[in-house]
Parts: structure tokens; C-alpha cells; sequence
């Protein structure tokens, strides 16, 4: 689909229940952001694309399908004439953009929805945790291999008890721009805390791959989870509880799918697991694949890691609105 057959800001009629919205950041992610915003959401408006790079191809695009744009950073978005309608705030920077640019946002009451590893806020995976922060003030989506392989532990942990998950992230190499290879140390650190975090994990642990590949390939993840539950009846439960969590993330990310059949493998009786495990006795190694290809509304399909990013965001941002005009009256919504 061409930009000319986007809905255009400023065109429709008024709707009264859209939330305004703006994204910080004018590269690939950012870009991509707005595109699911315009032709994906009923309920947001793009209302600002903010860069600082005035040549950058992002603010290019934002430009010719109407959406208001500044390439001063958060200065420029606050002396936006419009900037006080605006409610939510993606930021697609870098974890150390959004430090600034969240201190930039506080006084201004604005809703922030981090796409970067700061981690100021709480870690949220859409179909994981997302009703338990739909007031806070700044959320972090954890990072592109966190939505993908959190849910899964977290589909583990709600059946049986996960002393140790580890995940390794396979991206292609070209669609790691320099905001991911700038944060490659806070994706690995953040990914494992939410591992623990959200998905429930005892110990948990990220492993990031930038795979040089030509062709490049699509996203790949691994999930490793020690169980200590030797029960049939608990492997079937385990299976049964991934297949309907793939089922959640894909219907926000139609790309995610399992690679192949869910594994349940038994450990030597040897106490090797020991030193991941801890003190705990652990019986069974659970082993999921997971590929994710991109939408392509912006990015190419191979880029599923960003599509992952942006998806889950938007998934968010709608659930933040929602709520948001839940609460008000009719005469308080513009």
C-alpha cells in the first residue's frame, strides 16, 4: 500500500474519542510507528513526528502525509502549538534520549511509552502484564527479544514453576540500526530482569545475535526453560499454555508463530543444572522457537524485531487511550 492511500491527518471528519498522540524519534522504529498509527489504528492521531535530524527520511514522510513535525528534539514538540492536546508519547530514541527526554515530558503530565532499555518505568509485555499498569505515567516495552520470548516464559511459569529461563534473540544484522548496536549491554541487561520480572522466571538470562546472513533472515527466537516437574500431565499443560500465548501475541503481531512443535526433554540425574538452578531440583528442559516476520508497513519483513517493538507499542498506546476516556465524561472529551 502506497503513503497516498494512508489516512491523511486532517482529513477525516472530527472524532471526538481519537487520543493524539506523538513519536519521539524519526528513524526506522519511530517511522515505523507512525505508520501502524495511521493505518492501523481507529482510536489514535498522529499529531507530531519529532526528530533532530531535518534530513532524516522519517520526518520526510511525516511531512508529506500531513502530520505536523520538528526536528529540535522535546523543545520543539513542546512549542508545538498543539502540543498541550496531545496525550501519549512513544519515545523511539535511545535509553539515554528517553532519561532526557521523559525529565523534558514530566511537567507536562504526558503519558510515555518507552521503546527504549531505560527502563524508567515499568516493564510491560502487552499480553503478559499490561492491566496492571494501565496508570502508570511511563511504561518501558523491555526490549524487541523481551516481547517475544517473555510471553512464553511467563506461559511456562503460570503452569509450573521456571528456577531458570534463558533466551537468545537472533535478529539480521541490517535491521539492527546504531540505536540497537549503542544499546546492545542495556537490551541484554534489561531483557533479563523482565525475564525474571514479568515472566516469572526465578533467574533468567538474554543472549543477543546480530546474524550477517544475505539474504537476511527474519527473527528468530530460542526459549530454554528449567522445569522440575516430571508430570506428563504438567507437559501437556505447559504445551497447551505456550500454543494459547502464541495465540495472544500473534493477534496483536500477526508475523509471531512457533517454529516448531513445543520440546520437553528430561535432564541427566547428575545435578549439572546446578549451577543455572540453584538450589532448586530441576527435571525437564522446555525448548520453543519462535520465528517473527515483520508487517512491512515500513521496515522490510525481515525486520520482525522492530515490527515486535512497534506492534506491542501501539497494542499499549490503544489500551492506555481506551482507558483514559473510559474515565472521562463526555463534556471533558475533545
Amino acid at each position: 500500500m502506497s503513503e497516498r492511500h494512508l489516512r491523511i491527518v486532517g482529513t477525516d471528519p472530527p472524532v471526538r474519542s481519537r487520543t493524539k498522540v506523538a513519536v519521539i524519534g524519526s528513524g526506522n522504529i519511530g517511522t515505523d510507528l507512525m505508520f501502524k498509527v495511521l493505518r492501523l489504528s481507529d482510536t489514535l492521531e498522529m499529531a507530531a513526528m519529532v526528530g533532530i535530524d531535518p534530513a532524516s527520511d522519517g520526518l520526510a514522510r511525516a511531512a508529506r502525509l500531513g502530520v505536523p513535525t520538528t526536528a529540535r528534539g522535546t523543545a520543539g514538540l513542546i512549542a508545538m502549538p498543539h502540543f498541550d492536546e496531545i496525550d501519549i508519547v512513544f519515545d523511539a530514541t535511545s535509553a539515554s534520549a528517553h532519561r532526557a527526554n521523559a525529565a523534558a515530558m514530566e511537567p507536562y503530565g504526558k503519558r510515555l511509552i518507552d521503546l527504549t532499555p531505560a527502563a524508567i518505568g515499568p516493564f510491560v509485555v502487552p499480553a503478559v502484564n499490561l492491566d496492571r499498569h494501565l496508570d502508570a505515567t511511563d511504561v518501558n516495552m523491555v526490549t524487541c527479544g523481551g516481547q517475544a520470548t517473555i510471553p512464553i516464559v511467563a506461559a511456562i511459569t503460570r503452569v509450573t514453576e521456571v528456577p531458570y529461563a534463558e533466551i537468545v534473540a537472533a535478529i539480521a544484522s541490517k535491521s539492527a540500526g546504531p540505536g540497537t548496536r549503542a544499546n546492545i549491554d542495556e537490551f541484554t541487561e534489561t531483557t533479563s530482569q523482565a525475564i525474571e520480572a514479568v515472566g516469572g522466571a526465578t533467574r533468567g538470562r538474554a543472549i543477543i545475535v546480530l546474524n550477517p546472513a544475505e539474504p537476511p533472515l527474519i527473527m528468530r527466537d530460542t526459549v530454554l526453560a528449567l522445569i522440575g516437574d516430571p508430570n506428563p500431565e504438567t507437559h501437556v499443560a505447559v504445551r497447551s499454555s505456550i500454543e494459547m500465548m502464541v495465540a495472544e501475541v500473534a493477534a496483536y503481531v500477526p508475523g509471531y508463530r512457533l517454529e516448531q512443535a513445543v520440546q520437553i526433554t528430561p535432564l541427566p540425574d547428575d545435578g549439572s543444572m546446578r549451577t543455572l538452578s540453584g538450589d532448586a531440583i530441576v527435571t525437564h528442559q522446555v525448548s520453543v522457537f519462535l520465528e517473527v516476520e515483520g508487517a512491512a508497513h515500513y521496515l522490510p519483513a525481515y525486520a520482525g524485531n522492530l515490527d515486535i517493538m512497534t506492534s506491542a507499542a501501539l497494542r499499549v498506546a490503544e489500551r492506555l487511550a481506551a482507558t483514559t476516556r473510559a474515565t472521562q465524561t463526555p463534556e471533558s472529551v475533545s
